[in-house]
């Protein structure tokens, strides 16, 4: 495995993932991918190894892919009726 390059990289994934929460049709659901995401990032901080950064940097990329492929999923089966924080005013 290659670690990153650069810190833009492990940003660039940052917000990927971010962008991919946002794909969530359900409020609670997008919200809860909100939270881990920034907790994982936030536990991974401390990461100072080469190798280990370069294994959480991988399987951050194959979880982006697991997110996008759930909020594809999510929104063919998702309920019609919005939540209320969902409606704006």
């Amino acid at each position: 495995m290659v670690p990153p390059s650069s810190r833009t990289e492990i940003l660039s994934l940052f917000r990927s993932f971010l962008r991919s929460a946002r794909q969530f049709p359900d409020y609670n659901i997008r919200e809860y991918a909100k939270r881990r995401i920034v907790d994982a990032f936030h536990d991974n901080k401390t990461l100072s190894s080469p190798s280990s950064v370069a294994a959480a940097f991988a399987d951050g990329k194959y979880q982006l892919q697991v997110a996008k492929r759930q909020a594809l999923v999510y929104s063919l089966y998702s309920p019609k009726t919005k939540s209320i924080m969902d409606i704006k005013y």
